[in-house]
């Protein structure tokens, strides 16, 4: 997306005037019927040959972005007034898909016949056709806007004279032909990039090439090459940002002029033991009414200047994305590793968010300084939890100089922590996990990654620090990108209601529950047998956090405003918010309007699902790896989720997902109860309910398709 900086005029892509979108619009409303080009250029005064061709390229953009759509007749129309509405394919494995429309409408069932020509990921009109499956609304084909995937990753194969690769993504549902000669050098069964020749219709399928054959020397680095091809993961970097790298060593001086200085105070960073960029650094101090909070994050807004190739590449990757082994980083090492890197005993540009913080340990006021810090060291959550929680006597010697400041941030934060549940907290008990790895890349081992309170302490700081920039922001009216966090639809409301009333629980709140009312039914199951089953209910009752322009708040954290402030290494919303507030330090220029930024946030919380995609698929071909060894051996495991085809059950040990299917359980017919999240036999009356206990036996493992199958072994079924 180009951009300009906002000078106060109308800026364009061209050296002349053009109409812009709005005004084509307004003028196809008047008109109340499609125009064509001349009939557009002639009421909108393009006159010029230069001014007309400029034109057709805007009408070119509008059609690809679904506002309006060519006749026969080249009349260009409203698609809103041809009921038809713009929108993605999202594919379903089996062979049908949905289109997510741009504006916020419901879904639109797209059935199989129409996913013919469709891939994954395409962007398309449809017309609505007709009421199908569950009284939900079919869509019918109109017309391609874009096609998105021109490159397909997958595994080669070749029967008889026909080749073809089969796609490591299950929503691209069509194996793409390989005509004989196209093949390369690639051999049956190897991984293979292959670029699309022929996108598929109604008679046939994808056809293409191979363009490149995937070689790693470890299983790991297989498996993320694979995941970051099948995502389309920007990881190459464009030649256009090389000379702008060469040029950041003269910006370093320009970024750290006009600062506060805040050397002097004794900044240390707080991280996990592999981190490789330190964008956040806290220090504190007691006054005499209360404290002092300073939460210093990176400049990354001085070095990546808006429009420049960096930040195009930067908006266009949107995020880091972490593997096991590596990192795809949204800026180059230069900038993420090295001078936006918050490193010891160096002197760092940031934006420091100083609060004051009450006795009750409240945020009564913030502002925010350009300055310059100088972090005194590098911790780790580790070392942190060691000095002032555990108290440690060797480490806490090892840090002496520190070891008052360092148990002066502990005391602030149980202060913020305390004040903030006493305000409504919710803590779920989710856990994450670490792989370890032999020398070969593949998994030695799966354990559990506990959190600290040096954890909490550094989340706490900068959950406040975020809040501080939205309030400031959305006090000012700047346009940004909030971070929200919708209530529970009705929908899902009614469901955990139901479910929660087969325990004798209530859900208070009415209508609109807030987070101390489902605080309080955590702490009403806390000590019984059946609190982890209810605390996943209520935990998969909420919504997914998205970017969005309009502020909403956040629900899960009982914030009314919040946004990204803190890693702007690493999340292109943040680097939006902090050039959003040196525009209000610096009353520089700032070129984003409210439809940009809601463009943005559409884009960025995308980038988001895409790298939260890519990596859960490295992660469970791994794990599947892992497993291929272990068929035929027992696990207990708890119920993780439950569908109406069978059980999904984290195996203890391993710490591994599998599938219990529905065939593999006890004899019987089985009916599946939504609102109860359980399985129920029809003969037996056997129920197997989320977070239940079972035993199961590893049958069967399929790396290319992920998938873990397990079988039910027969025993009293335990909820401990």
């Amino acid at each position: 997306m180009s951009k300009k900086l906002y000078t106060g005029k109308q800026t364009t892509d061209y050296e002349f005037s053009i109409p812009e979108r709005s005004q084509i619009l307004d003028y196809l409303r008047e008109a109340n019927k499609p125009r064509t080009l001349k009939h557009i250029a002639d009421a909108l005064d393009a006159d010029s040959s230069g001014q007309k061709a400029a034109l057709k390229n805007r009408l070119k953009a509008m059609l690809r972005d679904g506002e309006v759509i060519k006749n026969r007749r080249d009349g260009y129309g409203l698609t809103e007034k041809m009921d038809l509405l713009a929108g993605t394919v999202i594919a379903h494995p089996d062979g049908y898909g949905f289109l997510r429309p741009d504006r916020g409408a419901p879904d639109l069932f797209l059935p199989a016949r129409e996913m013919q020509s469709l891939m994954h990921g395409d962007r398309v009109l449809v017309r609505i056709s007709g009421t199908g499956r569950k009284n939900q609304q079919e869509g019918a084909l109109v017309e391609i806007l874009e096609h998105a995937n021109r490159k397909i990753v997958g595994r080669y194969f070749r029967e008889g004279k026909i080749g073809y690769v089969a796609p490591d993504n299950p929503r691209l549902h069509q194996d793409v032909l390989i005509p004989s000669g196209r093949e390369g050098k690639a051999r049956a069964g190897q991984y293979v990039v292959a670029g699309i020749t022929k996108y598929p219709d109604r008679h046939t399928q994808p056809v293409g090439k191979i363009i490149e054959i995937l070689r790693q020397e470890t299983y790991v680095e297989m498996a993320t090459e694979v995941a970051i091809r099948a995502h389309d993961i920007p990881w190459q970097w464009p030649d256009e940002i090389t000379p702008e790298l060469e040029m950041i060593s003269s910006a370093a001086d320009r970024v750290s002029g006009r600062r506060t200085d805040l050397r002097g105070l004794p900044f240390v960073t707080i991280d996990g033991e592999d981190a490789r960029d330190f964008d956040d650094a806290v220090c504190c101090e007691e006054t005499g009414v209360g404290w002092k909070l300073f939460v210093a994050i990176a400049d990354v807004s001085g070095y990546v200047l808006p429009g420049s190739a960096l930040d195009i590449e930067a908006e266009n990757r949107g995020t880091s994305v972490y593997f096991p082994q590596r990192v795809v980083p949204m800026l180059p090492e230069l900038l993420s590793n090295d001078l936006c890197s918050l490193k010891p005993a160096v002197d760092r540009p940031c934006l420091v968010c100083e609060m004051e913080i009450s006795r009750q340990g409240l945020v009564e006021n913030s502002r925010f300084l350009q300055a310059l810090i100088h972090s005194r060291r590098r911790m780790t959550y580790t070392e942190m939890a060691a000095v002032v929680v555990e108290k440690n006597d060797s480490i806490r010697r090892s840090m002496e100089p520190l070891i008052e400041h360092l148990d002066l941030l502990y005391r602030l934060f149980k202060l913020m922590h305390g004040a903030r549940t006493r305000q409504g907290l919710l803590e779920f008990g989710t856990t994450e996990t670490r792989m370890e790895f032999d020398k070969k890349g593949r998994i030695r081992s799966i354990s559990p990654l506990l959190r600290n309170d040096a954890h909490r302490l550094i989340e706490e700081f900068m959950l406040a620090a975020n809040v501080a920039a939205a309030e400031l922001l959305q006090g000012n009216e700047i346009p940004i990108l909030y971070r929200n966090h919708e209530p529970p639809n009705p929908e899902k409301l009614a469901d955990l209601r139901e479910f929660l009333a087969g325990f004798g629980l209530q859900l208070g709140g009415g209508e609109k529950p807030g987070v101390n009312d489902y605080a309080v039914v955590l702490d009403t199951v806390r000590d019984r047998e059946y609190a982890h089953l209810v605390e996943t209910v209520l935990l998969r009752s909420m919504s997914l956090a998205v970017y969005e322009a309009v502020n909403k708040g956040h629900f899960g954290l009982a914030f009314e405003s919040y946004t990204h402030f803190t890693s702007p290494i690493r999340r292109y919303p943040d680097l939006l918010v902090h050039r959003a507030i040196r525009h209000l330090i610096n009353a520089a220029p700032y070129g984003y309007s409210m439809q940009e930024m809601q463009n943005l946030g559409l884009h960025c919380s995308q980038t988001e699902r895409r790298a939260d995609d890519a990596t859960r698929d490295v992660a469970q071909r791994l794990k599947c790896e892992f497993m291929q060894d272990r068929i035929g051996e027992i696990f207990s495991g708890t119920i993780s989720g439950v569908t109406a085809f069978g059980l999904f059950v984290e195996l203890d040990e391993a710490l591994v997902e599998g599938l219990v299917h529905v065939t593999a359980l006890p004899n019987d017919y089985y009916h599946f109860d939504a609102a109860a999240h359980c399985l129920r036999g029809e003969r037996s009356g056997r129920s197997f309910s989320l977070a239940g206990r079972i035993q199961v036996m590893v049958t069967r493992v399929d790396i290319d398709e992920k998938k873990i199958d397990l079988e039910f072994l027969d025993g009293r079924e335990s909820r401990k």
